[in-house]
């Protein structure tokens, strides 16, 4: 995994951020506390991109032969920023999501942020500890990132969605719309309920048997699937539109507006620049 340290089994096929901190921690014996993007994932925080970097805040400066795959911060730390997680120590949650917002691509950071909230971070807490940095570096950018993040983003790629619409403009959505249906509560991605446009994100892995368990049976995803569609049809009169993660951003940017009665007024948001390109998916 790094120099000097192994796992057992056979090459991963994708980057083991987890295993990789673990390696590190087990290595370094000065002070050291894990932030950033190790952080989010000590945390289980999502990611848009997978890092091949650890990062840590230490107190002294490395030497010359330091490890290029450890990326060493120095940067003050308060009792509240330091908590342990699974043996661990890294950054508080509140502090994790700043620093990523701090020097991440919005989008990046966002992923994280949504994440957090969605696993129980509180906002109020996410802002406290960003106006305890004070002026440094990165912190408009932070505020724009806080600004957007929303705990209804189920996924990465609904965090993207939702980026592309704001970034282009468009009025802010809601998360998780409620639709009551003939089959209970349905939930859509994103909503604009004022327009009566409905949009949510389609993923692949869903259609593949197995993909969530051995007894995972796409057939019957597909089934159910096409049952939720129709009472949502029956419930609004209207189905959601459905994005993919091969679908072009301006051209989802055209099939939404086309949704909307009356195209609303819009200015592309100058502060959001374009996503980083996809992961691997």
């Amino acid at each position: 995994m790094r120099r000097g340290g192994y796992v057992a089994g056979a090459p991963p096929d994708a980057p083991c951020e987890m295993e990789r901190v673990e390696l590190v921690h087990r290595q370094l014996n000065a002070f050291h506390v894990f932030c950033n993007v190790s952080a989010a994932t000590i945390w289980g925080y999502p990611r848009w991109l997978p890092s091949g970097d650890v990062h840590i805040i230490q107190r002294y400066r490395a030497s010359g032969h330091a490890a290029a795959d450890i990326v060493r911060h120095r940067v003050p730390l308060g009792k509240a920023d330091v908590a342990m997680c699974d043996g661990l120590p890294v950054t508080s949650q509140a502090r994790t999501v700043v620093d990523c917002a701090l020097a991440m691509h919005p989008l990046e950071a966002l992923v994280i942020a949504d994440a957090a909230l969605r696993l129980g971070l509180h906002l109020a807490d996410i802002w406290e500890c960003l106006n305890e940095r004070g002026r440094v570096r990165g912190v408009r950018r932070a505020q724009v990132t806080l600004a957007l993040a929303d705990g209804g983003a189920d996924s990465p790629w609904e965090t993207w969605l939702r980026y592309l619409v704001i970034r282009a403009g468009l009025p802010r959505p809601v998360t998780q719309f409620r639709v009551d249906t003939r089959l209970g509560a349905r939930f859509i991605d994103i909503a604009w309920p004022e327009y009566g446009v409905l949009v949510e994100f389609d993923g692949k892995v869903k259609y593949r048997d197995g993909a969530f368990g051995n007894r995972y049976d796409a057939d019957e995803a597909r089934f159910q699937e096409k049952r939720r569609a129709d009472a949502i049809q029956e419930a609004c009169g209207r189905t959601p539109l459905r994005i993919t993660a091969w679908d072009r951003p301006g051209e989802i940017i055209r099939r939404i507006l086309a949704l909307f009665p009356a195209t609303p007024t819009y200015h592309p948001n100058p502060h959001l620049p374009a996503p980083p390109p996809f992961p691997k998916r």
